[in-house]
Parts: structure tokens; sequence; C-alpha cells
């Protein structure tokens, strides 16, 4: 009864504060016109430095994104349960598989963190391309192994009956089937990354997103809207770009 009292009273409390922070919302109009006509005033005298940084956040996620092809289409194949079999191409499977969800679970940002505490002492755009690569290698084995589970098992059997070996299979019969949905999955994972690259360069990870961090931190208002309209409009142009590429492969 008393446990359940106090989280009663708890709960009003907070329910208190959060009325007060609406009240505040609502009666500060004149506050409120001000930091929106700042923020949605551009300074166009930090643009050149601005775009630097934007640049910085592409190749963010170009670099992370590349490499993680590089390990993830290996991986993929060891990561199918129709192609790992048997008494060690099973526990490999559920090992990879594991592993991948785990990674997967634990958020760029986290990985951004650890990776600075742990790679460099100072802020630098390798500790958020590090964050970047590794959850994006857990992210695109998973899809491109799902993508091998569904394969059309006739035609891996015509070829193979043709008296093909392993490779020649791989080559004529598993690859076509699977290459357009792959390049697919890339690009998609480079659209996430460029927006995962903005979030990491705001614990430190480089880009754009640390000098959004350091533009609010300092309450310059101009800046930071500078800075936000840069990041819609590159957002807003590769989702575009990346939706267009897709449809082609689809």
């Amino acid at each position: 009864m008393a446990l359940f009292m106090a989280a009663a009273l708890a709960a009003s409390a907070s329910v208190t504060m959060e009325r007060e922070s609406l009240t505040r919302l609502f009666t500060q109009a004149g506050r409120t016109v001000k930091f929106w006509k700042a923020l949605l005033s551009p300074n166009t005298s930090i643009l050149v430095p601005s775009v630097r940084d934007l640049v910085v956040t592409v190749f963010m996620a170009v670099i992370a994104t590349g490499f993680a092809v590089v390990v993830s289409v290996p991986l993929s194949f060891l990561a199918a349960r129709n192609l790992m079999r048997g008494p060690i191409g099973r526990p490999l499977y559920t090992a990879i598989r594991v592993t991948m969800s785990i990674v997967r679970s634990i958020e760029p940002v986290i990985w951004a963190i650890l990776f600075l505490v742990w790679v460099t002492a100072r802020r630098a755009p390798f500790a958020g391309v590090l964050a970047l690569w590794v959850h994006s290698i857990a992210d695109l084995t998973k899809l491109y192994a799902e993508r091998l589970e569904s394969i059309d098992p006739g035609l891996v059997e015509a070829i193979t009956a043709t008296g093909a070996n392993r490779l020649q299979v791989l080559r004529y019969a598993v690859v076509p089937q699977i290459i357009n949905p792959y390049i697919s999955f890339t690009i998609y994972r480079w659209d996430i990354n460029i927006r995962m690259a903005t979030v990491v360069g705001v614990v430190g990870g480089g880009g754009i997103g640390q000098r959004l961090y350091f533009y609010l931190k300092n309450l310059a208002w101009q800046e930071a809207g500078t800075v936000m309209i840069l990041i819609v409009v590159l957002v807003w142009a590769l989702d575009y770009l990346s939706a267009r590429l897709r449809a082609k492969l689809a």
C-alpha cells in the first residue's frame, strides 16, 4: 500500500511538472517567436565550413557502407540457413546469426561512444566511421542472408544437374538471383548511414552532427538553423536519389 501511494504521489508530481512545462510553452509566445525567427534566419557566413562538414558526413557513410559490404557479402553465405547444413554448418550459422543480432541491437550512437573511448582519445570522424561500419555489417549480413534464403532452389538444381561444380552453381544460379537485391540493400543502408552519421557526430563522431551540437550547446540558434537546413536538404536529396535507384533495381 505504501509503495502504491509513493508511486501515485510521484505520478502526480510528474503530471504537475508537465502541466507547468506546457503552460510555459504556450505563455512565452514572445520568446518562442524569437527562437524560431533566429532558427529560420540562416547565417550564410558559416556555409563553407558547414558544407565541408556535410561532405565529411557523406564520405563517412560511403566508407562505412563500402567496407561493410566487403565483410557482409561473405558472412551472408555463412548466415543463410539453406546453405549452412551439417554438424559444422549449422552451429556456424547459429553463431553468426546470434552475433549479428547482438551487434544490431546496439545503436550506432552507443558504438560511437565506445569507439571514442576505446580507439581514439579525441573526437574524430574515425570513431564515427567505425560505429557505422560495425552496425552496417550486422544489418547488411542479415538482409543479404535473408535474400539468400529465399532464392529459387529449382534454378540451383537445374544448374547442378548439368554437372556444374559449386563455383559454377554459385555464378550462374545464385548470383543472378541476389545481385540486384544486394545492391538495393546496400543503397538503403547507405541512406540510413547518412542520417546516422549526423546523429553519431553529436556524440563526437565528427561531421556535420558535431558542428550542430556545438552551435546548440552555445545557443547559436542562427548557426544551428543553418546547419539543420543543410541537413534537411541533403537528406531529402539522397532520399529521392535512393528511391529512384532502388526502383530501377526492383
